[in-house]
């Protein structure tokens, strides 16, 4: 069976995502926010930050402009989203190093393991695409790469409950992506835009775990002070630190 995630090799799907949805999701400043406030609230000193399914390396660069000497390490299986965030990133020069690997294999460590231990891991809408058995070797593979003190962030999508809060962000998610596809074209229907978010591609290759569940596996992995920082129905930000020494 032919994996549902090989969709975003495509850069046309890449395109339509970065130009029509990511700029589109609810509440995505105010995540981000989130994430860089439990960054500096934890890490006493960020100077080497991994961004692992790194898209177009948006989390990467809000860091980065708040720590202008540290460095990233972009992983992303995609070679049209590191095409974008090597462009996104281009300003910081070797600081940043990119490396085209799955986080659905323990390969990626490889790839990474350079360059650690990181103070900080952080991830935005990646890891769902992954197995729940994958995601918990995920995180202890995050927590062995962070210096102690260091801090993990995820930025994703998460499972709903029931069915009927599914359909609540469902209608979250539509009525944001709305209003920003009408200004790209104004024969533009709500319809239009909730079957396109429906039937949309990539949607077979989300694997969604309920934030509690994940938060447990955090724990499970050693993390401590574990705890879901910010939640919208299926949108979340959850994460916890490497014990200090």
């Amino acid at each position: 069976m032919t994996d549902p995630n090989q969709a975003w090799k495509s850069p046309e799907l890449v395109n339509r995502y970065l130009s029509g949805v990511r700029g589109a999701i609810p509440l995505a400043a105010e995540q981000i926010d989130v994430m860089v406030r439990v960054v500096e609230a934890t890490s006493r000193d960020v100077t080497n930050i991994a961004d692992l399914g790194c898209g177009d390396g948006i989390l990467a660069a809000t860091l980065l402009k708040r720590h202008s000497q540290a460095k990233a390490t972009l992983v992303d299986f995609s070679e049209p989203m590191i095409a974008a965030a090597r462009k996104e990133l281009a300003p910081y020069g070797d600081a940043c190093e990119f490396h085209l690997a799955d986080l659905s294999s323990a390969e990626w460590v490889d790839t990474a393991r350079g360059r650690a231990p990181f103070d900080v891991v952080v991830s935005g809408y990646a890891i769902h695409h992954t197995t729940d058995a994958r995601k918990r070797l995920l995180y202890r593979e995050i927590f062995e790469l962070l210096r102690p003190g260091g801090v993990f962030v995820n930025i994703e999508h998460v499972k709903s409950p029931t069915e009927r809060l599914r359909e609540l962000s469902d209608d979250l998610i539509i009525d944001s992506l709305y209003p920003y596809h009408l200004k790209q074209d104004p024969t533009r229907t709500r319809e239009d835009v909730a079957d396109e978010f429906v039937h949309r591609e990539d949607k077979h290759g989300n694997i969604l775990a309920l934030v509690e569940d994940q938060c447990q596996w955090l724990r499970d992995r050693g993390f401590a002070e574990v705890d879901c920082y910010f939640k919208v129905l299926e949108l979340a930000v959850f994460g916890g630190c490497k014990p200090d020494l």
